[in-house]
């Protein structure tokens, strides 16, 4: 996608960004429940979205976008409301849940792709 985006990946990339702020808010729901179970719940959706990301597109973007959408929707999360409502606690459990969140986005986003380049693979002695 050296030359480009056409209308095709734009709309994919938005559906990822939508994608992240999905899992983003039912992440911030489940990470508090269960307290071990419901953290590694949340944290392996994100990382599911972000490198099925960076799979389906076959780009970095592909993690980028939910990732992106992921820390918008946690970050509207933990500002507190005028009425002193908030879904975040000060917990280690929701800590680990914003850091570890941000270091599975870069983890998926640098490290989310192989090496080698698409096309069919060569034969050699054929």
């Amino acid at each position: 996608m050296g030359a480009g985006l056409d209308a095709g990946h734009v709309a994919v990339l938005a559906g990822l960004l939508v994608l992240g702020v999905l899992v983003g808010v039912a992440g911030s729901l489940v990470q508090g429940g269960l307290f071990p179970g419901g953290l590694l719940l949340a944290l392996l959706g994100a990382a599911g979205a972000f490198l099925g990301g960076a799979r389906a597109t076959g780009t970095r973007g592909g993690a980028v976008a939910p990732a992106v959408g992921w820390a918008v929707a946690v970050i509207l999360l933990t500002a507190s409301r005028p009425e002193g409502d908030f879904l975040f606690g000060a917990g280690t459990g929701s800590y680990l849940f914003l850091l570890g969140g941000m270091a599975i986005a870069v983890m998926c986003a640098t490290l989310g792709l192989s090496r080698q380049p698409p096309g069919p693979a060569a034969r050699l002695g054929k």
